[in-house]
């Protein structure tokens, strides 16, 4: 009596990114920012311009938009941040949404046994605070945010990889993400990346310098595979 036997998936871990790479929050942080910087008298940035200050945090995102509006100093900045932290905890989940075959391809992982994490540079309390509103949360084995690890230990600091790793239970793992903070913080820990098309991009795709690329959630598993 003959068996088929099926070849063990060459990744223990997959980590991923959370804006712009699970999840387009692009309305949400726009409408965030945009009560900030209405709020110091600024004007509002359009959503497609948003979607390219994202990926270092809230404060970054907002100092780019402060500069994109009139100029950055340190005393505006002391005024809008919270603004924008209050208004966007109180809005976090209005407009957000999973990309197109994001929880498909969570299931597929998951029938192959990988532990699944994400490690983004959004405060660990929004990052919790959203995944839970939009259904997602226990499909992680950890949350990791930008300032889980403390000051300076946000990506592309290899430091939130490494924790993720070892929350995980460690094994073989890959990264995923749109931008060079992800794929930076990859390389930084010694792990392969793989760049999302679909993201937050702010330049092109090919400047993420990711070991691989896909353009849809569809191609993960195998593209998996074969970086394995």
């Amino acid at each position: 009596m003959g068996f088929v036997m099926t070849q063990a998936f060459p990744f223990q871990i997959v980590g991923f990114d959370l804006d712009g790479t699970l999840l387009d929050t692009s309305g949400d942080l726009a409408a965030a920012m945009n009560h900030a910087l209405n709020h110091v008298d600024r004007p509002s940035v359009p959503v497609d311009e948003v979607r390219h200050l994202v990926g270092r945090g809230a404060k970054v995102m907002l100092e780019r938009g402060l500069e994109r509006t009139g100029g950055m100093d340190d005393a505006l900045l002391a005024v809008a941040l919270p603004a924008l932290l209050t208004y966007y905890e109180a809005n976090i989940c209005v407009e957000t949404h999973a990309f197109d075959g994001m929880e498909a391809a969570l299931d597929r992982l998951t029938a192959r046994g990988v532990t699944l994490a994400v490690v983004t540079n959004k405060y660990e309390r929004f990052a919790v605070k959203l995944l839970n509103e939009i259904g997602l949360a226990s499909r992680f084995a950890t949350i990791i945010g930008g300032d889980t690890m403390g000051p300076g230990k946000a990506k592309p600091d290899a430091a939130p990889i490494h924790e993720m790793i070892a929350r995980c239970g460690g094994g073989r793992t890959a990264f995923v993400g749109d931008s060079t903070a992800d794929t930076g913080a990859a390389r930084n820990a010694g792990i392969p990346s793989i760049g999302v098309g679909f993201g937050f991009l702010n330049g092109t795709l090919a400047d993420l310098q990711a070991d691989a690329t896909i353009d849809h959630f569809d191609e993960l598993h195998d593209c998996l595979i074969r970086l394995g």
